[in-house]
């Protein structure tokens, strides 16, 4: 088989039926970039659960009398909870901090852009706490368990709850990526198959000579094939670009207060071209075999 024959006759059946091939290009490439866009949800989520979770910290609030008459956790019961915690198996580093060490922090960092809230928490008493540091956030429910219920202690509370909601979050934008995905994937299907099926009547002619001089099935079907792929691999591109584009044009614009204050972990350029080398293989796989079983099924020259 001469490659230059085989590429000559892609590149013509191609140009033959050029608005069937725009469409499905770029039916494929919304398709591939609605799929890189749920994998990108998946990152981004996948990046915030280990960004917090590296970070997360477990806070035993005490009570009123602790708070007001107990500044450095000096007196019973506030030194003895704290020697527990720290004896306890996961936990890499307890903190106190009194009320108006927690006051200050909710002013200088809590609420350093939103001094109406600011001014209001100065003005208020907030209780002063005990942080733990775990090596795993899965020891949440024992120091939970251990702690909840102890004498000074009035409420514990586990961040990762609120890492779960953000996740959650990106899980809900991955799905509708997905979902959109799927229903623009049958399009490209569809678009697939008919442009095989009429390249091959517009050929069949051609198809039938060489099937009477010697030429196998498969000969005479790879052109239609190849087709497929090259128009998909198009696609996969325009997807790609698509995604790099939409980095600093929506993902940095939506999300960039979030990524600039470290709520958030940013999207790199590694994360696209790692998605985009996902992407590109699902088309032109996908491609292949919507054209082989147009071929395979249908088109019985």
């Amino acid at each position: 088989m001469r490659a230059s024959f085989l590429f000559g006759e892609v590149f013509a059946g191609l140009r033959r039926n050029v608005t069937m091939t725009i469409a499905m290009i770029l039916t494929t490439a919304v398709s591939l970039t609605m799929l890189g866009g749920g994998l990108l949800a998946v990152r981004i989520a996948d990046k915030t659960e280990q960004y917090f979770l590296d970070r997360l910290e477990v806070r035993l609030y005490l009570t009123e009398d602790i708070s007001a008459d107990d500044p450095d956790c000096s007196q019973e019961p506030c030194r003895s909870l704290m020697a527990d915690l720290k004896a306890t198996a996961g936990v890499e580093s307890v903190q106190f901090l009194n009320r108006e060490e927690a006051v200050r922090e909710a002013k200088e960092k809590t609420f350093k852009d939103q001094p109406e809230l600011a001014k209001y928490v100065s003005e208020t008493p907030l209780p002063a706490s005990l942080r733990v540091k775990m090596e795993d956030a899965q020891l949440y429910p024992t120091i939970y368990a251990d702690f909840h219920d102890r004498p000074g202690v009035g409420m514990v509370r586990n961040d990762k709850d609120i890492v779960d909601r953000l996740v959650s979050l990106f899980d809900g934008l991955r799905n509708a990526a997905f979902g959109l995905a799927v229903l623009q994937a049958l399009a490209a299907l569809l678009l697939i198959a008919n442009m095989v099926q009429i390249a091959a009547f517009t050929r069949r002619t051609e198809v039938g000579i060489m099937r009477l001089v010697g030429a196998t099935r498969w000969y005479t079907q790879l052109p239609f094939l190849l087709e497929a792929m090259v128009a998909a691999l198009a696609g996969s591109v325009l997807a790609a670009l698509g995604l790099l584009a939409a980095r600093p044009l929506i993902i940095d614009r939506a999300l960039g207060d979030l990524f600039a204050s470290k709520v958030f972990p940013h999207i790199t350029a590694d994360d696209i071209v790692m998605t985009a080398l996902v992407i590109a293989p699902v088309g032109i796989v996908f491609a292949a075999l919507t054209a082989y079983g147009t071929l395979r099924y249908y088109v019985r020259e």
